[in-house]
């Protein structure tokens, strides 16, 4: 048995993930419209055991209200619930490295760098499977070392030497590549995490949230395929 990794969306228009071990559903990230949301899992949005949002933008916490609604527990930080008004008596407030468990899984949740209130990656560790996953967006930089990982879900957004030579033609405003710089994981930032990062038990690496236009699918893929010796895949938009 191998833990199930699905992308329902993933780029800067929305972002929702289920992943599971066969015992417990969790959905990462409501970025969607609740109503695509239905139509795009395989499963019943209420029968999810749980939903962790890793912040507050649109892109990741738009149906958080309706998946409350439904009846799904959701987990996120303080920061998170304050900056979407959020007040619900299924809504659960976690700390970073605090960890805690939702059925077969235990969650540690850390702080990542990105232009939110309190932005969260989460480590993921089935007791059923005895598998660890880690799930990483929007965030410039990962301070914390990580091992024994069986699965890496990790936002590659864009590439540098993309997005100057877009600046350069005038199809991006330089206020938009600082904003990028500063919360985003580019491609070279990827590699260096992965290569201060302990490999030896990871089955395969997903890419998360390509920039549309400073990214390129075929190219990440193979740099990091070709580096790392490992099965990369790229969830699509």
């Amino acid at each position: 048995l191998l833990m199930m990794i699905l992308s329902h969306a993933s780029s800067s228009r929305g972002n929702a993930y289920t992943i599971s071990d066969g015992k417990t559903y969790l959905l990462l990230e409501a970025g969607i419209s609740f109503n695509k949301l239905r139509r795009k899992v395989s499963k019943v949005v209420p029968d999810y055991d749980a939903c962790l949002i890793s912040h507050e933008h649109g892109d990741h916490s738009k149906a958080i209200k309706e998946v409350l609604k439904s009846g799904v527990e959701v987990y996120t930080s303080n920061g998170t619930a304050k900056a979407l008004n959020l007040k619900h008596h299924r809504l659960n407030t976690i700390k970073s490295k605090e960890s805690f468990e939702i059925g077969t899984f235990t969650i540690l949740p850390f702080d990542t760098q990105h232009d939110a209130k309190e932005p969260l990656g989460f480590l993921i560790y089935s007791n059923y499977l005895k598998e660890k996953l880690l799930f990483a967006t929007d965030t410039y930089y990962i301070k914390y070392k990580f091992s024994g990982i069986d699965y890496i879900m990790i936002e590659c957004n864009y590439d540098l030497d993309i997005l100057n030579s877009n600046v350069a033609a005038g199809k991006l405003p330089k206020a938009h590549k600082n904003r990028v710089l500063q919360s985003h994981f580019s491609l070279k930032n990827v590699i260096r995490f992965l290569e201060s990062t302990d490999l030896s038990k990871v089955k395969k690496i997903y890419l998360l949230h390509l920039c549309e236009g400073n990214s390129n699918e075929k190219m990440f893929k193979e740099k990091i395929e070709n580096k790392f010796y490992r099965e990369v895949e790229v969830f699509p938009a």
